[in-house]
């Protein structure tokens, strides 16, 4: 059984849909570009319902 992963653990490449509240604008988030580009990202998670962090 797969519990997903783990603290300490290589993050998959991914992308996701992003919302910019100042222009009102969509947008992409991708971390195999933040990697290429030698940034950093943080991950966090907010399941309590769907509002925006």
């Amino acid at each position: 059984m797969s519990h997903g992963i783990q603290v300490g653990q290589m993050v998959p490449d991914f992308k996701l849909p992003t919302f910019d509240p100042k222009t009102g604008g969509f947008g992409e988030f991708s971390l195999a570009a933040q990697k290429a580009a030698g940034k950093w990202s943080i991950l966090f998670f907010y399941p309590a319902d769907f509002t925006f962090v």
